[in-house]
């Protein structure tokens, strides 16, 4: 991650430098308040000092936030009620006073950012094999465009087949998702409906035996 460090102590920009460099982050220090306004967009989040030489930290990150809203930590001397509360009011996302312990701060930046990205694009939920097509969410399965029929159970241990195309499950592993028990289901009832699948699905390679494991849905 980019982090853009806004620290007028060189001390303390060396230590903090040399910890988020250890940590796979790519630090860039800076001493002014005016070279935060101009190189925001170059960073995924600030480490914003409010003892800035040209600018006051609370005046750099009420014009920040007028343009961007890039996560910023708040890392400062100043641990006046009143600095704490106009900081979050403008715009922080968190707000540490110094001295802080490493691990502390690399856990509120690792938590600020997890926040502020943004939602993982759900898995995709439809698994092809061939022309085969199973819609895990509309429970409806396709062979060559068109719509084959399956009980509930039938769709259910497809389902679970097809959720890890490509990979080997277990007869007891599918057992446990489909009748909730590998010890109570009767392994007969699993062979039973892998038959009825195979006839209905018309395409025997799609799924594939596994001997002495389970079975395989697709390549």
């Amino acid at each position: 991650m980019r982090v853009l460090l806004a620290e007028d102590d060189d001390g303390v920009a060396g230590a903090l430098t040399e910890v988020l460099y250890e940590h796979g982050h790519l630090p860039t220090r800076v001493r002014r308040g005016e070279e935060v306004l101009t190189r925001h967009r170059q960073a995924d989040l600030l480490l914003l000092d409010l003892g800035l030489p040209d600018l006051d930290g609370l005046e750099v990150l009420r014009k920040l936030r007028a343009v961007s809203g890039l996560p910023v930590v708040v890392l400062t001397a100043r641990g006046d009620e009143r600095s704490v509360v106009r900081g979050l009011r403008l715009g922080a996302d968190d707000y540490l006073v110094k001295p802080v312990r490493l691990a502390e701060l690399l856990a509120r930046i690792e938590a600020v950012t997890r926040r502020a990205a943004p939602p993982a694009a759900p898995a995709p939920r439809t698994v092809l094999a061939g022309d085969v097509e199973v819609d895990l969410d509309a429970r409806r399965v396709t062979v060559g465009g068109a719509e084959v029929r399956l009980t509930t159970k039938e769709f259910a241990v497809l389902a679970a087949l097809a959720a890890r195309a490509g990979t080997a499950v277990s007869r007891q592993q599918l057992m446990d998702e489909v009748w909730g028990d590998a010890y109570l289901a009767v392994s007969r009832s699993l062979d039973v409906h892998l038959t009825q699948l195979r006839a209905k699905l018309g395409r025997p390679e799609v799924l594939t035996t596994i001997r002495g494991f389970g079975y395989r849905f697709g390549d």
